[in-house]
Formats: structure tokens, C-alpha cells, sequence
């Protein structure tokens, strides 16, 4: 895989209160305003939100689908910000731009750094990232 500065890469997700409550409970998070819309109607919500753990894991998922398309990836360190709930009924827009790419002959593949964010339908950014993963070529 070819990679350079300022490649793009992104997909869309289909949110809704099953799924959501069904990675929130798998995940170990027993938080009521992913699951519970009675008890989340009486919080600054309204109505239930995704987990941070779910849409990180979208986030990152994407990564590992992108760049293993004729290719290794794994990743070396991710850091995100949440800026605002993801509802559970939401269409999420998962985005990643290529910011730099960097050789390394001692890791065998290149070095890249990221910067991503989930959009929600507002077209708000959710949640931003940076991250780097380390893309090597197959054997």
C-alpha cells in the first residue's frame, strides 16, 4: 500500500438503540443512558447516547480495515477528545486524513500519523483523534 500525506479514508454508520446498548453492555459499561431511555429522559440527553468505548472502537476499526488492504497495520498509540454525545438513532460519518508519512528500516514499514474525527448527523464533530500506526507490507 501506498501511502501519503493528505489521503483520506472514511464510512458511514448506522447507529441505532440496540446496537448500542448491546456493545455498551459487552464492553462492561452498565451506564444507564446507553440503555435505559427512561432513566436518560431525566438527564441533559433527553435521549440515549453511545458509549465513548463504541465509537472509538468505529474510529479505530476503520483504521485497521483501511490499511490491511494489501498490507500489515498495527497501531502504535491513539488519543481522543469526545466533544459531544453520539445519539443511539444517529448516522455517524467516521473520517481519517494521513498527515505524515515516515520510513522506518528498523520497524520494517512506515510510520504513519493521523488525524480523524466522528462527525454526527449535524455535521459536529463528536469525537476528534490523532493517532500513528505503523503499516508494513506482506511477506
Amino acid at each position: 500500500m501506498n501511502v501519503r500525506p493528505r489521503d483520506r479514508f472514511s464510512s458511514q454508520v448506522a447507529l441505532n438503540p440496540a446496537m448500542v446498548a448491546e456493545f455498551a453492555r459487552a464492553a462492561g459499561e452498565d451506564n444507564p443512558v446507553h440503555h435505559d431511555p427512561v432513566f436518560v429522559a431525566t438527564t441533559r440527553y433527553r435521549r440515549p447516547i453511545a458509549s465513548g468505548a463504541h465509537t472509538t472502537a468505529l474510529l479505530l476499526g476503520l483504521t485497521a480495515a483501511h490499511f490491511s488492504k494489501g498490507s500489515s497495520m498495527v497501531g502504535l498509540e491513539f488519543w481522543v477528545r469526545f466533544r459531544r454525545a453520539v445519539f443511539t438513532d444517529e448516522t455517524i460519518r467516521l473520517e481519517w486524513l494521513v498527515i505524515k508519512v515516515t520510513s522506518n528500516a528498523r520497524l520494517g514499514g512506515d510510520i504513519v500519523e493521523l488525524r480523524g474525527r466522528v462527525k454526527g448527523e449535524d455535521g459536529q464533530t463528536a469525537v476528534g483523534a490523532k493517532g500513528r500506526v505503523l503499516v508494513t507490507k506482506h511477506l
